[in-house]
């Protein structure tokens, strides 16, 4: 994978994949632990995400511009992705959390979380997301082979990924080798319309 100079996979990659593999073997938790609950975990996945994706320079209107994080529909995560990200940079950038209630709301996201409450709208969805940049991410059933980028699952109580490397593609993202090799791997469902 080639390495790029404006979110390239520097060194401190490696704390991140070591990041990463730990959140991977933490339990979801449940109501009576205090191990991270589900949603502080998956908040964690998607700045963890971030660090292995490299995007097109065209994502950014200056080097110093903001990281946009977008929650698309219900939030789940509520204060913990808020407290989870807060201060935090991509590079650069600094993150940014948005909650948009509508598609005319993530123009400006690189990451876009698709709340399973828009599931009946997943379609139309990934047709907006179309030719942009974004890394599409989601947790319903389906999600990555309809062509989203990132499937949330849960196996054993604990938080794994699917990713489509299609979706990827057509989005002008690089992911890491890295991060590629802790995910299952689908490719689009032949003749659900992806090109």
């Amino acid at each position: 994978m080639r390495h790029g100079s404006r979110l390239g996979f520097a060194p401190q990659a490696l704390g991140a994949l070591l990041s990463l593999a730990i959140v991977l073997n933490i339990p979801a938790a449940s109501s009576q632990s205090t191990e991270p609950t589900e949603y502080q975990l998956k908040a964690a996945f998607l700045f963890n995400f971030a660090k292995f994706v490299q995007w097109p320079s065209t994502s950014f209107t200056g080097p110093q511009s903001e990281f946009g994080i977008c929650i698309l529909g219900q939030d789940p995560f509520g204060k913990s992705i808020d407290d989870e990200l807060h201060g935090k940079t991509i590079g650069e950038h600094p993150v940014t959390i948005t909650r948009c209630k509508s598609l005319t709301e993530i123009g400006n996201c690189h990451i876009v979380f698709v709340s399973s409450s828009e599931s009946k709208k997943l379609p139309e969805i990934l047709a907006t997301l179309k030719g942009s940049s974004a890394l599409a991410v989601g947790e319903t059933d389906g999600f990555a082979a309809s062509g989203g980028t990132i499937q949330f699952t849960l196996e054993q109580q604990r938080v794994r990924f699917i990713i489509n490397v299609d979706a990827a593609e057509r989005a002008r993202l690089q992911i890491s080798s890295k991060l590629l090799a802790l995910a299952k791997i689908v490719r689009d469902v032949p003749g659900n319309g992806k090109s």
